[in-house]
């Protein structure tokens, strides 16, 4: 056996080795464009400034409630659910509901309880929330 040149395996394996590692950073490269693709798809679709406005309501409507009588504010509760899932889904056509409850002493604060659901097909919300 002697007279044979090795020198030349090893080029062969180490091309090989060198193949199967660019072939591993290539199927890293594709797979991360894909999953940040989705996550931005994801973030793009999600209703944040909706789901704000609908927070921002509540908070109004608990400060229209605090003064009136509970007859009063199950009323004016009713009168605007009806609007806000109604004008809900006309524009963004979205199901949205809610309910109020309170109020309840917290550390000696009286807070209404609410609770709201927020559903437009592609995504679905819901928020317990203190006002």
């Amino acid at each position: 056996m002697a007279g044979l040149n090795e020198e030349g395996q090893w080029i062969v394996l180490m091309g090989l080795l060198v193949a199967i590692g660019m072939f591993f950073l290539a199927l890293i490269i594709n797979q991360s464009a894909l999953v940040g693709q989705t996550t931005a798809e994801s973030v793009l679709e999600f209703p944040k400034s909706d789901i704000r406005d609908l927070r921002s309501e509540m908070d109004d409507l608990v400060g229209v409630l605090r003064p009136l009588s509970s007859g009063t504010q199950s009323t004016v509760l009713n009168v605007v659910r009806d609007d806000i899932s109604a004008l809900s889904l006309a524009r963004k056509n979205a199901v949205v509901d809610f309910s109020l409850t309170g109020p309840e002493d917290v550390a000696g604060v009286l807070y209404y309880r609410t609770e709201f659901h927020y559903n437009n097909g592609v995504t679905a919300y819901d928020e317990t929330a203190y006002f």
